[in-house]
């Protein structure tokens, strides 16, 4: 938890697009606060703090405390947003009310160090299966990513989500099985190539024409020979 971060907000009686317009009017984004022991409270805060908030090295995962003028003042998380696409503002926000003292289940960011032997040696190529695994732990325990070392890795093997080091409290929700990252061999670009050039040869090797073989009567008659006239009755 950054018991640093400390954000102001507003109570809103009334509800609705009209109310969320007047709101961005005066640079403010409508919300919620919901979970914990509390009620769930409307609420109205300034999407600046919280996009700088998400935009942070935990982001998402940051726990803050959240001040309610004339009412509470409780840690919370940032569990879901709508932002603008065009203009990139904040619309909406969810925050929820976290106990300190309780598990709670997050998404954190893996990241690979080093550079695998069968990328080195092998010719082979790295690929990132899974940016994230699902822990479980306290908040005051999340961390802001893992690190996976990929530097042994030759062609054909992985690393899974099991292999991550997990301190404390943190327990794994992930499957044990999710790939994080395998080493791949380099496609052969050889036979591409050569299909290709085929395929050239045949387009420019012209077709021979077709030998269409006529019957007899076609046939011319032979030279000196008078055609055969008709009978009379």
């Amino acid at each position: 938890m950054s018991e640093e971060i400390k954000i102001s907000a507003e109570t809103r009686e009334s509800r609705g697009k009209n109310e969320a317009r007047r709101l961005r009017v005066k640079g403010l984004a409508p919300g919620v606060v919901y979970g914990g022991n509390g009620p769930s409270v409307a609420v109205a805060v300034n999407p600046k703090e919280l996009t700088k908030i998400l935009n942070s090295r935990t982001g998402h995962n940051t726990i803050f405390t959240l001040s309610v003028q004339g009412g509470e003042a409780s840690p919370v998380m940032i569990v879901d947003w709508q932002s603008d696409p065009v203009r990139d503002v904040m619309l909406h926000v969810d925050l929820k009310r976290i106990d300190l003292s309780k598990s709670i289940q997050v998404k954190v960011a893996v990241r690979m160090t080093g550079e695998p032997k069968g990328v080195k040696l092998q010719g082979g190529l790295l690929e990132a299966i899974t940016r994230e695994v699902e822990i479980e732990c306290l908040p005051n325990e999340i961390p802001e990513y893992f690190t996976v070392d990929v530097t042994e890795l030759m062609i054909g093997q992985n690393i899974r989500a099991g292999d991550i080091a997990l301190s404390g409290s943190t327990k794994l929700v992930s499957a044990p099985d999710q790939v994080i990252a395998h080493v791949v061999a380099m496609k052969a670009e050889e036979e591409p190539a050569a299909a290709a050039e085929g395929a050239v040869d045949a387009a420019a090797t012209p077709a021979e024409p077709e030998v269409i073989k006529k019957g007899k009567k076609d046939e011319e008659p032979e030279a000196g020979a008078e055609p055969e006239k008709g009978k009379k009755k």
